[in-house]
């Protein structure tokens, strides 16, 4: 595949629920009570359970590795956490958008990742180095 600058990925909305939350708890073993306790998750300030970082950060990989069709082309990624993705019993949805914005002369390309909860972002300088 070769890269063209301001490529756009095809967007991608993931409806997070709680169940997840467990389930990549045990995956992941993150049991931190933020992610499943609603009690706890008041008692500490937030305003409800909150997904884990790490799994918003792999949704928004899932965005290039499924535009790349291969999980192998993507060699680097890196995001920061800026705000975190409130999960209500109803769940959340999570709408990631990626563009092509820098294609290097080895062959690769970086893509800059956007991710929004409730029209805001969630991850701040999310990129991907592919190839």
């Amino acid at each position: 595949m070769a890269y063209e600058k301001g490529t756009e990925l095809p967007p991608l909305t993931v409806h997070v629920t709680r169940d997840q939350l467990v389930r990549y708890a045990g995956a992941s073993l993150d049991f931190n009570p933020i992610h499943w306790n609603e009690r706890f998750a008041k008692e500490v300030g937030l305003p409800d359970v909150i997904a884990h970082g790490m799994l918003t950060m792999a949704l928004g990989g899932r965005l290039v590795t499924e535009w790349l069709g291969d999980p192998g082309k993507l060699v680097e990624y890196s995001v920061r956490f800026t705000r975190p993705v409130v999960v209500s019993p109803d769940g959340a949805d999570v709408e990631f958008t990626g563009k092509v914005a820098e294609v290097r002369e080895d062959g690769t390309a970086r893509v800059d990742i956007t991710a929004k909860f409730e029209g805001k972002t969630v991850l701040g300088k999310a990129q991907a180095v592919v190839r």
